[in-house]
């Protein structure tokens, strides 16, 4: 590889997820077919996620980021990936993020207390879109338009706060395995135009 820096892809999870459902196993093969070193860490207390124990975890899985790293997050896990770059230290970088039905308004769909109080948490604590959106010389954002959890609103906020790419499918639920999704082509098509784009 000439001394050439591996491209590494980091795909997190949502609430309540695993490494192994939905399109995550699918797409780290086809990423890993193409050279890639993919990580999908099993995120902590999954069921009643927590920042202070997310971001951590995925400042472990991804150790030093460099250009050649890149993140893809479902649902919680791109709450994840933002908190994760407001923490990293100035001089280090990533080559870019996927978003996939991530969001910085409320949840929908939540109808106990102790979802409700987990769900304030991400969106109510601030964060700086100024500091995260510098990491993000190239983000996309993905999004349904009858997603349950997620409204269609926060592909606005994407664009505007993180100057994101924004792309909105129809009648695609929550990109989860429950509405279907064993692949996801256009998140492996976004991944490899980014890593391609120097």
């Amino acid at each position: 590889m000439n001394g050439v820096m591996k491209r590494r892809v980091i795909i997190v999870h949502g609430w309540d997820g695993t490494p192994e459902e939905g399109w995550f196993p699918w797409l780290k093969r086809e990423l890993e077919a193409r050279n890639f070193e993919v990580i999908v860490p099993q995120m902590p207390e999954t069921e009643a996620p927590h920042i202070n124990a997310w971001v951590p975890a995925l400042s472990s899985a991804v150790g030093t980021p460099d250009e050649n790293t890149y993140l893809v997050g479902h649902s919680m896990g791109c709450q994840a990936i933002i908190r994760y770059l407001e923490k990293l230290p100035e001089e280090q970088k990533i080559g870019g993020a996927i978003f996939v039905a991530g969001f910085l308004r409320p949840l929908t769909g939540l109808t106990t207390d102790a979802e409700k109080e987990i769900g304030r948490e991400w969106t109510e604590t601030p964060f700086n879109s100024e500091k995260v959106r510098s990491y993000l010389k190239r983000s996309v954002a993905l999004f349904s338009d009858n997603d349950p959890w997620v409204p269609v609103e926060n592909a606005e906020e994407f664009k505007e706060k993180l100057g994101s790419e924004v792309i909105v499918e129809h009648d695609k639920g929550h990109f989860n395995e429950e509405a279907g999704f064993k692949e996801l082509p256009i998140v492996l098509k976004k991944v490899l135009e980014l890593s391609n784009h120097d």
